[in-house]
Protein backbone atom coordinates (compact mmCIF):
# COMPACT_ATOMS: atom_id res chain seq x y z
CA UNK A 1 0.00 0.00 0.00
CA UNK A 2 1.31 3.75 -1.02
CA UNK A 3 -0.25 6.80 0.48
CA UNK A 4 -0.86 9.35 -2.42
CA UNK A 5 -2.32 13.19 -1.80
CA UNK A 6 -5.04 14.07 -4.29
CA UNK A 7 -2.16 16.25 -6.45
CA UNK A 8 -0.78 12.78 -7.03
CA UNK A 9 2.40 12.97 -4.77
CA UNK A 10 3.72 10.02 -2.25
CA UNK A 11 4.25 10.46 0.70
CA UNK A 12 7.53 8.55 1.30
CA UNK A 13 9.13 11.08 4.26
CA UNK A 14 7.86 11.02 7.88
CA UNK A 15 9.18 13.40 10.54
CA UNK A 16 8.94 11.95 13.83
CA UNK A 17 9.15 14.82 16.72
CA UNK A 18 9.73 12.64 19.93
CA UNK A 19 9.43 15.48 22.06
CA UNK A 20 8.65 19.47 22.06
CA UNK A 21 11.71 20.00 24.78
CA UNK A 22 14.55 22.11 23.96
CA UNK A 23 18.06 22.56 25.66
CA UNK A 24 18.19 25.52 23.28
CA UNK A 25 16.08 28.82 22.46
CA UNK A 26 17.16 29.54 18.92
CA UNK A 27 15.62 33.35 18.26
CA UNK A 28 14.46 31.72 14.67
CA UNK A 29 12.58 29.10 16.58
CA UNK A 30 11.77 29.87 20.18
CA UNK A 31 10.43 32.44 22.24
CA UNK A 32 13.15 34.08 25.08
CA UNK A 33 10.19 34.17 27.77
CA UNK A 34 9.45 30.71 29.78
CA UNK A 35 7.07 28.65 27.57
CA UNK A 36 4.77 26.16 28.72
CA UNK A 37 6.00 22.54 27.85
CA UNK A 38 2.86 19.89 26.66
CA UNK A 39 2.45 17.69 30.10
CA UNK A 40 4.22 14.45 29.79
CA UNK A 41 1.25 12.75 29.24
CA UNK A 42 -0.17 14.12 26.41
CA UNK A 43 3.07 13.16 24.36
CA UNK A 44 3.02 9.71 22.66
CA UNK A 45 4.80 7.28 24.72
CA UNK A 46 7.65 5.28 23.10
CA UNK A 47 4.49 2.04 22.56
CA UNK A 48 2.88 4.48 20.79
CA UNK A 49 5.28 5.72 18.77
CA UNK A 50 6.48 2.46 17.79
CA UNK A 51 2.75 1.54 16.86
CA UNK A 52 2.42 4.50 14.69
CA UNK A 53 5.67 3.61 12.92
CA UNK A 54 4.96 0.01 12.08
CA UNK A 55 1.36 1.21 10.28
CA UNK A 56 3.34 4.21 8.23
CA UNK A 57 5.95 1.80 7.13
CA UNK A 58 3.23 -0.53 5.54
CA UNK A 59 1.75 2.44 4.00
CA UNK A 60 4.79 2.73 2.19
CA UNK A 61 6.90 5.18 4.04
CA UNK A 62 10.76 4.47 3.17
CA UNK A 63 12.36 7.72 5.28
CA UNK A 64 12.07 8.34 9.12
CA UNK A 65 13.98 11.61 10.73
CA UNK A 66 13.87 11.56 14.26
CA UNK A 67 13.47 15.41 15.05
CA UNK A 68 11.96 17.67 18.30
CA UNK A 69 12.22 19.71 19.97
CA UNK A 70 15.85 18.35 20.87
CA UNK A 71 15.69 14.33 20.54
CA UNK A 72 18.29 13.80 22.23
CA UNK A 73 16.83 15.04 26.01
CA UNK A 74 14.29 12.32 25.87
CA UNK A 75 15.64 9.27 27.24
CA UNK A 76 15.20 6.38 24.89
CA UNK A 77 15.90 7.78 21.65
CA UNK A 78 18.44 4.86 20.90
CA UNK A 79 15.79 2.42 21.62
CA UNK A 80 13.44 3.83 19.12
CA UNK A 81 15.98 4.16 16.24
CA UNK A 82 16.68 0.34 17.18
CA UNK A 83 12.66 -0.37 16.33
CA UNK A 84 13.19 1.81 13.27
CA UNK A 85 16.01 -0.25 12.16
CA UNK A 86 14.31 -3.49 13.24
CA UNK A 87 11.18 -2.74 11.64
CA UNK A 88 13.26 -2.30 8.38
CA UNK A 89 13.16 1.58 7.38
CA UNK A 90 15.72 1.99 4.56
CA UNK A 91 16.51 5.31 5.80
CA UNK A 92 16.97 6.54 9.55
CA UNK A 93 18.15 9.93 10.17
CA UNK A 94 18.27 12.74 12.65
CA UNK A 95 18.22 16.15 13.14
CA UNK A 96 19.66 17.56 16.51
CA UNK A 97 21.32 20.67 17.85
CA UNK A 98 24.54 18.59 18.62
CA UNK A 99 24.81 19.68 21.75
CA UNK A 100 24.94 15.76 23.43
CA UNK A 101 26.77 14.03 20.28
CA UNK A 102 29.81 13.54 21.47
CA UNK A 103 28.78 11.74 23.85
CA UNK A 104 26.12 9.83 22.57
CA UNK A 105 27.32 9.26 19.24
CA UNK A 106 29.09 5.62 18.96
CA UNK A 107 25.22 4.47 20.43
CA UNK A 108 23.12 5.94 17.79
CA UNK A 109 25.47 4.20 15.36
CA UNK A 110 24.77 1.22 17.17
CA UNK A 111 21.37 1.50 17.44
CA UNK A 112 20.97 1.98 13.63
CA UNK A 113 21.20 5.59 12.89
CA UNK A 114 22.24 6.00 9.45
CA UNK A 115 22.70 9.69 8.67
CA UNK A 116 22.61 13.39 10.93
CA UNK A 117 21.74 17.04 10.34
CA UNK A 118 23.16 18.97 13.28
CA UNK A 119 22.52 23.04 13.51
CA UNK A 120 24.82 25.66 13.50
CA UNK A 121 23.95 28.72 12.57
CA UNK A 122 27.35 30.63 13.79
CA UNK A 123 31.14 29.67 13.85
CA UNK A 124 31.82 32.56 15.93
CA UNK A 125 31.21 31.87 18.99
CA UNK A 126 29.56 34.70 21.19
CA UNK A 127 27.50 35.14 17.85
CA UNK A 128 26.26 31.52 18.22
CA UNK A 129 25.47 32.17 22.21
CA UNK A 130 23.16 34.90 21.13
CA UNK A 131 21.31 33.17 18.36
CA UNK A 132 20.89 29.67 20.98
CA UNK A 133 20.82 32.00 24.06
CA UNK A 134 23.11 29.24 25.42
CA UNK A 135 27.06 29.01 26.52
CA UNK A 136 27.34 25.21 24.61
CA UNK A 137 29.22 26.35 21.44
CA UNK A 138 32.23 23.94 22.29
CA UNK A 139 29.86 21.16 22.71
CA UNK A 140 28.73 21.67 19.39
CA UNK A 141 31.92 21.48 17.76
CA UNK A 142 33.13 18.87 19.54
CA UNK A 143 29.92 16.81 18.65
CA UNK A 144 30.83 17.32 14.68
CA UNK A 145 34.26 16.04 15.21
CA UNK A 146 32.69 13.23 17.05
CA UNK A 147 30.36 12.82 14.12
CA UNK A 148 32.92 13.16 11.05
CA UNK A 149 35.21 10.67 12.92
CA UNK A 150 32.01 8.28 13.06
CA UNK A 151 29.81 6.06 10.53
CA UNK A 152 27.70 8.47 10.28
CA UNK A 153 30.12 11.44 8.59
CA UNK A 154 29.98 13.61 6.68
CA UNK A 155 27.51 15.36 8.46
CA UNK A 156 25.07 17.64 7.08
CA UNK A 157 24.90 21.29 8.95
CA UNK A 158 22.12 23.22 9.06
CA UNK A 159 22.27 27.04 9.06
CA UNK A 160 19.56 29.48 9.10
CA UNK A 161 20.65 32.31 7.59
CA UNK A 162 18.91 35.38 8.97
CA UNK A 163 19.59 39.12 7.36
CA UNK A 164 21.89 41.28 9.97
CA UNK A 165 22.71 38.34 11.81
CA UNK A 166 24.23 35.20 10.32
CA UNK A 167 24.52 36.20 6.92
CA UNK A 168 28.11 37.67 6.89
CA UNK A 169 29.39 34.15 7.21
CA UNK A 170 28.18 32.64 4.13
CA UNK A 171 31.57 32.75 2.98
CA UNK A 172 32.92 31.41 6.38
CA UNK A 173 30.79 28.45 6.18
CA UNK A 174 31.27 27.26 2.67
CA UNK A 175 35.31 27.46 4.20
CA UNK A 176 34.19 25.00 6.52
CA UNK A 177 32.37 23.42 4.48
CA UNK A 178 35.61 22.35 2.33
CA UNK A 179 38.41 21.97 5.97
CA UNK A 180 35.65 19.68 7.39
CA UNK A 181 34.39 17.74 4.61
CA UNK A 182 31.18 18.03 6.16
CA UNK A 183 27.88 18.86 3.81
CA UNK A 184 26.73 22.62 4.48
CA UNK A 185 23.09 23.25 3.81
CA UNK A 186 21.81 26.71 4.08
CA UNK A 187 17.86 27.41 4.81
CA UNK A 188 15.67 30.45 4.11
CA UNK A 189 14.59 31.92 7.44
CA UNK A 190 10.92 30.92 7.14
CA UNK A 191 7.85 32.54 9.21
CA UNK A 192 7.76 29.67 12.16
CA UNK A 193 9.37 31.97 15.19
CA UNK A 194 8.02 31.85 18.13
CA UNK A 195 8.16 35.74 18.76
CA UNK A 196 6.76 36.27 15.08
CA UNK A 197 9.65 38.76 14.27
CA UNK A 198 9.78 37.15 10.74
CA UNK A 199 9.23 39.41 7.56
CA UNK A 200 10.69 38.93 3.86
CA UNK A 201 13.49 41.28 4.59
CA UNK A 202 15.20 39.08 7.04
CA UNK A 203 15.35 36.14 4.13
CA UNK A 204 18.70 36.00 2.61
CA UNK A 205 17.55 33.70 -0.86
CA UNK A 206 19.60 30.87 -1.34
CA UNK A 207 20.48 32.51 -4.77
CA UNK A 208 22.27 35.07 -3.21
CA UNK A 209 24.18 32.54 -1.35
CA UNK A 210 25.46 30.45 -4.60
CA UNK A 211 26.05 33.72 -5.48
CA UNK A 212 28.48 34.88 -2.80
CA UNK A 213 30.30 31.13 -2.66
CA UNK A 214 30.61 30.51 -6.25
CA UNK A 215 31.98 33.92 -7.01
CA UNK A 216 35.28 32.74 -4.84
CA UNK A 217 34.92 28.99 -5.23
CA UNK A 218 33.05 27.98 -8.69
CA UNK A 219 30.18 25.52 -8.45
CA UNK A 220 28.97 22.74 -9.80
CA UNK A 221 25.19 21.19 -9.08
CA UNK A 222 25.21 17.75 -8.10
CA UNK A 223 21.84 16.02 -9.45
CA UNK A 224 19.37 15.20 -7.17
CA UNK A 225 16.35 13.31 -6.40
CA UNK A 226 13.40 15.39 -7.55
CA UNK A 227 11.73 15.13 -4.26
CA UNK A 228 14.71 16.15 -2.18
CA UNK A 229 14.43 19.95 -0.71
CA UNK A 230 17.93 20.83 -0.90
CA UNK A 231 19.53 21.32 -4.62
CA UNK A 232 23.66 20.61 -3.54
CA UNK A 233 26.81 21.15 -5.37
CA UNK A 234 30.48 20.53 -5.09
CA UNK A 235 33.04 22.31 -5.26
CA UNK A 236 35.41 22.65 -8.67
CA UNK A 237 38.32 22.73 -8.03
CA UNK A 238 37.69 18.92 -6.25
CA UNK A 239 38.37 20.63 -2.74
CA UNK A 240 35.81 18.19 0.04
CA UNK A 241 33.42 19.25 1.12
CA UNK A 242 29.11 20.43 0.07
CA UNK A 243 27.10 22.95 0.00
CA UNK A 244 23.40 22.76 0.03
CA UNK A 245 20.67 25.24 -0.60
CA UNK A 246 17.03 24.87 1.07
CA UNK A 247 14.79 27.72 -0.59
CA UNK A 248 11.25 26.97 0.36
CA UNK A 249 10.55 31.22 0.69
CA UNK A 250 11.71 31.99 -2.80
CA UNK A 251 11.78 28.41 -4.57
CA UNK A 252 9.34 26.75 -3.27
CA UNK A 253 9.63 22.36 -3.62
CA UNK A 254 5.43 22.26 -2.80
CA UNK A 255 4.90 20.47 -5.76
CA UNK A 256 7.38 17.85 -5.06
CA UNK A 257 6.78 17.11 -1.21
CA UNK A 258 6.97 13.54 -0.04
CA UNK A 259 7.23 14.49 3.65
CA UNK A 260 4.68 14.33 6.04
CA UNK A 261 5.10 15.02 10.05
CA UNK A 262 3.89 13.36 13.49
CA UNK A 263 4.56 15.96 16.33
CA UNK A 264 5.09 14.85 19.86
CA UNK A 265 1.72 15.28 21.26
CA UNK A 266 0.32 12.94 18.23
CA UNK A 267 -1.01 15.01 15.72
CA UNK A 268 -0.29 15.13 11.46
CA UNK A 269 0.73 17.86 10.25
CA UNK A 270 0.50 17.61 6.59
CA UNK A 271 2.65 20.89 5.89
CA UNK A 272 5.15 22.70 7.94
CA UNK A 273 2.37 25.62 7.31
CA UNK A 274 -1.19 23.81 7.85
CA UNK A 275 -3.38 25.84 9.56
CA UNK A 276 -5.25 22.35 11.34
CA UNK A 277 -3.88 19.83 12.90
CA UNK A 278 -5.07 15.84 12.62
CA UNK A 279 -5.41 14.18 16.06
CA UNK A 280 -3.98 10.36 16.14
CA UNK A 281 -3.62 10.55 19.67
CA UNK A 282 -6.93 9.89 20.41
CA UNK A 283 -7.53 7.81 17.97
CA UNK A 284 -4.75 5.58 19.50
CA UNK A 285 -6.21 5.69 22.94
CA UNK A 286 -9.49 5.29 22.48
CA UNK A 287 -8.69 1.43 21.41
CA UNK A 288 -8.81 2.41 17.47
CA UNK A 289 -7.40 -0.20 15.46
CA UNK A 290 -4.58 -0.76 12.94
CA UNK A 291 -7.05 -0.61 10.18
CA UNK A 292 -9.13 2.03 11.68
CA UNK A 293 -5.53 4.22 11.65
CA UNK A 294 -4.68 3.66 8.28
CA UNK A 295 -8.04 4.62 6.88
CA UNK A 296 -7.67 7.68 9.01
CA UNK A 297 -3.83 8.55 7.95
CA UNK A 298 -5.00 8.04 4.42
CA UNK A 299 -8.15 10.46 4.64
CA UNK A 300 -5.43 12.87 5.91
CA UNK A 301 -2.94 12.53 3.43
CA UNK A 302 -5.15 12.56 1.04
CA UNK A 303 -6.10 16.30 1.74
CA UNK A 304 -2.53 17.41 1.84
CA UNK A 305 -2.06 21.67 0.86
CA UNK A 306 -0.79 21.86 -2.80
CA UNK A 307 1.50 24.68 -1.75
CA UNK A 308 2.42 26.49 1.73
CA UNK A 309 1.28 29.67 0.55
CA UNK A 310 4.33 31.72 2.29
CA UNK A 311 4.16 34.13 -0.80
CA UNK A 312 0.09 34.88 -1.08
CA UNK A 313 -0.98 38.55 0.03
CA UNK A 314 -3.36 36.11 2.55
CA UNK A 315 -0.57 33.97 3.87
CA UNK A 316 -1.02 33.33 7.59
CA UNK A 317 1.90 31.36 9.85
CA UNK A 318 0.69 28.55 11.82
CA UNK A 319 0.04 28.96 15.24
CA UNK A 320 3.06 26.46 16.47
CA UNK A 321 6.84 27.29 16.13
CA UNK A 322 8.81 24.89 14.97
CA UNK A 323 9.84 23.76 18.21
CA UNK A 324 6.42 22.45 18.45
CA UNK A 325 6.31 20.83 15.05
CA UNK A 326 9.40 19.17 14.72
CA UNK A 327 11.97 19.86 11.97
Amino acid sequence: MALHDKFGRQITDLRISVTDRCNFRCVYCRSADPENYRAKDEILSWPELYRLAGIFKTLGVRKMRVTGGEPLVRPGVEEFISHLRDLGVEDISMTTNGHLLSERCARLVSAGLQRINISLDSLDAAKFERITRTKLFASVMNGIDVVQASALAPAKINAVLVRGINDNEVQDFAVFARERDVVMRFIEFMPLDADHHWNRSLVVPAAEVHRRIHARWPLEEIPHHYSETARKYRFADGAPGEIGLIAPVTQPFCGHCSRIRLTADGKIRTCLFSKEDHDLRSLLREGAGDEDLVTYITSVVMEKEEGHRINEKDFHPPNRSMVFIGG
